[in-house]
C-alpha cells in the first residue's frame, strides 16, 4: 500500500511538473506573440490626417482632402516631369503600411531614395509602383535608375554585376491582379530589410527583390509619394505608418 502511494505521488508530481512546463512554454510563446504584435503596431504615423506637416512638395499639386494626402494634376496645368511629396527623414530597415486610391495615371511610393532636384521635387530610387491600369501595380521599379527590378509575381535576385534572375514566384499573376480594388482603397505594405525588398498589396506578396548589386543598391534613404507626368490624374494616401 505504501509502495503504491509512493509511486502515485511520484506520478502526480511528474504530471504536475509537465503541466507547469507546458504552461510556461505557452506563456513564453504568448509573450513572444504579444511582442511581435506590439512591434507591428508600434509604428509612427507619418501623416496627421489634417496637414502636410513633415512633408514637402509642390503646393499646386499636393493637398489634404477628406483626411487623405491628395496629389492631383490637371489638364490645364500638365506636369512637365514626375514630381514627389517628400518625407525627408532617411530610413533603413523598416515596414511601411498605408492605404491608397488612384484615379487615372501612375503613382508610387519611393523608399530608400534620394532627392535628385530639390526645387522640382524630383526623386530617384526604389519604388513600390501604383497605376490605375494595374499594369505596374505592385512591381519594384527603380525611378531614375535600373528601371523594372521585379514584375508582379516575381521573386528576383540581382547579382553583383547587375544580372537579373527570377528565382521564385509570389503567386499566379492573374490571381494577384484580381486582388486589387481598382476604384477603391487598397492597402500597401513595404518591407525593406537588408538587401531584400518586399511589396504587399491587400495582404498579398506582389514582388520581392534580393539586391546584391552593391554599387547600385541603396540601404538608406527618404520616403516620397509620386505624381506622374502625363494625363490628368489623382492619387490619395492615408493611414501612413512607419515601423523601423
Amino acid at each position: 500500500m505504501r509502495l503504491f502511494c509512493f509511486h502515485a505521488t511520484r506520478v502526480r508530481s511528474a504530471f504536475l511538473c509537465l503541466i507547469a512546463i507546458v504552461l510556461a512554454g505557452s506563456a513564453g510563446l504568448a509573450s513572444l506573440n504579444n511582442a511581435s504584435a506590439q512591434e507591428a503596431t508600434n509604428g509612427k504615423s507619418l501623416f496627421d490626417g489634417k496637414s502636410l506637416a513633415g512633408w514637402s512638395g509642390s503646393k499646386s499639386n499636393w493637398r489634404v482632402e477628406d483626411g487623405a494626402i491628395t496629389g492631383e494634376s490637371k489638364e490645364s496645368e500638365p506636369l512637365q516631369n514626375n514630381t514627389f511629396l517628400v518625407f525627408e527623414k532617411p530610413v533603413k530597415d523598416f515596414v511601411l503600411t498605408c492605404e491608397f486610391k488612384i484615379s487615372g495615371g501612375n503613382s508610387g511610393i519611393q523608399y530608400r531614395s534620394k532627392v535628385m532636384d530639390k526645387d522640382k521635387f524630383i526623386v530617384g530610387g526604389y519604388q513600390a509602383d501604383i497605376d490605375s491600369q494595374i499594369r505596374f501595380m505592385g512591381i519594384n521599379y527603380e525611378e531614375r535608375g535600373r528601371g523594372i527590378l521585379a514584375e508582379r509575381g516575381e521573386i528576383v535576385k540581382l547579382s553583383k554585376d547587375g544580372t537579373k534572375e527570377v528565382v521564385g514566384s509570389s503567386g499566379d499573376v492573374d490571381a494577384l491582379t484580381s486582388r486589387f480594388n481598382v476604384k477603391d482603397w487598397n492597402t500597401y505594405k513595404i518591407v525593406a530589410k537588408g538587401n531584400v525588398c518586399q511589396h504587399f498589396i491587400n495582404g498579398y506578396l506582389m514582388s520581392e527583390v534580393h539586391d546584391e548589386q552593391e554599387d547600385k543598391r541603396s540601404a538608406e534613404g527618404i520616403i516620397a509619394l509620386q505624381l506622374h507626368a502625363g494625363p490628368p490624374m489623382k492619387v490619395q494616401f492615408k493611414n501612413i505608418v512607419l515601423a523601423e
